[in-house]
Formats: C-alpha cells, sequence, structure tokens
C-alpha cells in the first residue's frame, strides 16, 4: 500500500480538527510547541510505484510559502539514488497554526485581547473563563470589547452599587446590550473576584434586581369597579398586592392565551403564566381566605408546580389535569423537551398522582404531555365553570353549615 502523502492543499483539512479541539487551551499557553506535521515520507517502492505522484508532492512542498519551516530528509536508495524529501512541516506558534487556516487575522487580535485583559486583571491569566469566551475576544467589534472592559472595571470598583442597569454611568452602555452579555459578565466578573459564591447577574454585580411583575384579570365586573374598570393588568408584585380588592375565587391557568380568553365570572380574579414562580402568590394578601383553583398543562412540570403552589395554599384544588382528561385527547398528546426532575410530589392528591407517575414511567409513551391549550375551548371553559362553581358551592355549604352549629 502506497503510503499516504500529505499535499499543501490537505493541510488545512488536517489542521482543523486539532485547532477546534485545542485552539482555547493554545491561548492560555498551553500545548507543545512547536507542533510537527508529518508530510508522509515516501518509501522507494512508493518513489518506484507512484513517481508523477511524489513528484507533485516533492515540487508541492519545495514551493510552499506558508507558515511554518519545512524540515528535509535525505535519502540513500538502491536503485533510485539520493533525494531530498520533505518529511515534516514545523509550526512554531499558535499563530502560524491559525494562519494556515485562514484564521491569522482572528488570533492575532484574540492574542491582543487577551493581552489587554491580563494587564488590567493579571489573576485572569490562564484562566478557563478566558478560553471559554475565545469567540468574545475574536469576533467582538473594538467598540463592543471596550465596553466590556469598561463594565467590568466599573463593577469591580463598585461591588454594591444598587444601581439599576440603565443607571450605570459606563460609556456607551444600553440595557439591550447588557441583557445579551449577562453571563459573559457574571463569569468574569466571578473569576477577576475568585469568588464562587452562589448568586445569579444582579446579586454577583450588586445591581438592582428588577421588580418581580405579575399578570392577572379581574373577572369579576363589580370588582373591576373597585380598580377604575382595569381587567387586564401587569404590575409589580409589591404593587399587585396593595390592590384594595377582596375576590372570592383564585384561578391559576399556566397558559397566558388561555388566561386572556377566559370570560367574566363572578368573584373570580385569574393569574396567568405564573410557572415556578406560582410563591409569588405567597406576597398578595388578598388572596388569603379566597377559594383557589389551578389549571395547567398535563404534564410533569405541571404538576411539579401544583405541588408548589398546594405547598403555599393547601385547598388548592386543580381542575382538568386528571387521567380522564389527558386520555380522552389523545390524538392532541406532545412532547416534553425534558421532564421535571422531581422523583416525588407529596403534596398531589391520588387522582393526580396517577397521571404524574404514569408520565414519568412512560406507562403511556415517552416523555407525554397534553397543553391545555389544545383542549377544546368550548369544553374546557364548561369543566372549569363547574369546578370553580363546585369550590364556591362546597364552601358555602360548609359556612352554613357551621352557623347552624
Amino acid at each position: 500500500m502506497t503510503r499516504k502523502l500529505l499535499l499543501p492543499e490537505e493541510l488545512s483539512e488536517f489542521l482543523l480538527r486539532r485547532y477546534n479541539n485545542q485552539h482555547k487551551a493554545w491561548l492560555l499557553g498551553e500545548g507543545q510547541w512547536p507542533l510537527s506535521v508529518s508530510l508522509g515520507v515516501p518509501t522507494e517502492k512508493d518513489v518506484a510505484g507512484n513517481a508523477s505522484g511524489v513528484r507533485r508532492w516533492v515540487d508541492a512542498w519545495t514551493t510552499w510559502s506558508g507558515p511554518g519551516k519545512v524540515s528535509w530528509v535525505s535519502r540513500q536508495w538502491a536503485r533510485l539514488g539520493n533525494h531530498q524529501l520533505p518529511a515534516n512541516l514545523e509550526l512554531a506558534t499558535p499563530l502560524e497554526t491559525a494562519s494556515v487556516l485562514g484564521h491569522g487575522r482572528r488570533w492575532r487580535s484574540v492574542e491582543q485581547r487577551y493581552q489587554l485583559l491580563i494587564e488590567r486583571w493579571p489573576q485572569l491569566a490562564g484562566q478557563s473563563v478566558v478560553g471559554r469566551y475565545f469567540s468574545v475576544l475574536s469576533d467582538y467589534s473594538d467598540q463592543d470589547f471596550l465596553r466590556l472592559m469598561a463594565m467590568l472595571s466599573w463593577l469591580e470598583q463598585n461591588p454594591a452599587s444598587g444601581l439599576a442597569p440603565r443607571q450605570l454611568p459606563v460609556a456607551g452602555l444600553d440595557t439591550k446590550w447588557l441583557e445579551k452579555r449577562t453571563g459573559l459578565i457574571t463569569d468574569f466578573l466571578r473569576s477577576i473576584r475568585s469568588d464562587d459564591t452562589p448568586g445569579d447577574f444582579y446579586s454577583i454585580c450588586g445591581l438592582r434586581r428588577p421588580a418581580a411583575r405579575i399578570r392577572l384579570r379581574i373577572l369579576c365586573p363589580k370588582l373591576r369597579q373597585e380598580v377604575g374598570g382595569l381587567n387586564d393588568i401587569e404590575a409589580p408584585l409589591l404593587e399587585v398586592a396593595q390592590l384594595s380588592i377582596s375576590p372570592r375565587h383564585i384561578l391559576i391557568v399556566e397558559n397566558l392565551e388561555t388566561g386572556l380568553a377566559l370570560p367574566d365570572m363572578d368573584g373570580v380574579v385569574a393569574f396567568m403564566r405564573l410557572g415556578n414562580a406560582v410563591t409569588m402568590l405567597a406576597e398578595v394578601p388578598w388572596l388569603q381566605g379566597c377559594d383557589l383553583t389551578y389549571w395547567g398543562d398535563i404534564d410533569t412540570h405541571g404538576y411539579a408546580i401544583l405541588n408548589r403552589a398546594r405547598s403555599l395554599f393547601p385547598n388548592l384544588v386543580s381542575v382538568l389535569m386528571d387521567q380522564e382528561t389527558f386520555v380522552s385527547y389523545r390524538e392532541l398528546w406532545g412532547e416534553e423537551d425534558a421532564q421535571s426532575p422531581e422523583t416525588t410530589l407529596p403534596l398531589l392528591r391520588e387522582h393526580e398522582s396517577i397521571v404524574f407517575y404514569s408520565l414519568k414511567n412512560e406507562r403511556w409513551g415517552s416523555q407525554l404531555r397534553l397543553e391545555q391549550e389544545r383542549i377544546p375551548w368550548p369544553a374546557a371553559i364548561e369543566r372549569l365553570g363547574k369546578a370553580v362553581a363546585s369550590v364556591q358551592n362546597e364552601n358555602a355549604r360548609q359556612l352554613a353549615h357551621q352557623g347552624d352549629s
């Protein structure tokens, strides 16, 4: 078999895999240099069997003008005499390697910006965070990179400013730019401070966290009159908590469009699209003493949210989250991208637990779900109305019984 001879035009393909796997480490000073690429020195038999191919290979490396240095070896063969053959291409630096691949300009930019970072923050030298954000150093515009440096410098010097992002005195900074880079800024700031304390962007940067907002609809016409006729409200949680209303029933629905389509219901206020933030409702004092109904998707996450909500409101009742509903709309099933990591939900009631554990155990299939918005609206709103009325009637009956006693 003829030995594989590496031609210059094949060099990029050979180097690309190594570059992709190791360029981040190379930036941090790792790797063995020079990098030697074997060109595949032929044997006498190879030359005899493919003289023209070997000649073309030798000529190509003789005229090589790219990065690196070609090293040659001498071969003395009985039939063919003495020959000088290219043996290896020695690439002295990552820059030479990147240049072979057409990334020389990009690598220079990376190296220059890395040097700027470690001159400003020596503790970043060799840190994995720098390699992890290689594309930031290579592809950011000069304006964006300087803005990042200025942002990190200001945050380092002002670790607990309590400012909102819009208030930061960094030249050219805008909130959209910042919102897209919260992970990047948090990771760099942690490394600059050598701080692995748990926390999110706002706590790590010492910035004011945006007020938690909540969306609700006041479905009762009489209650709407008490808030100037407002129906659909989205406001900070603390402001919602201060509303002067006294509903009888609270309806929690997971899907926003479902919540927006709900009809008027006497004494009812509906909260929408809370997800795991359902625990925020504990901060709303006028919910205390209300009847509560939860309608979520029939999937593992829906039951996890239901379990969380019931930890705050033990008498919370679910609707349209039973086995009969799930099986009745088999043709409308979808799939969860990933199931909830929860394995036990102790606050579910028996009929809810049956479905949750059946989904986890893939009784009907892999990662199945029934989104609430897929249930036909007439059937859904009829069941929902009956469920709300049933809870209200049961509570009224219990109150009447207590009065008679």
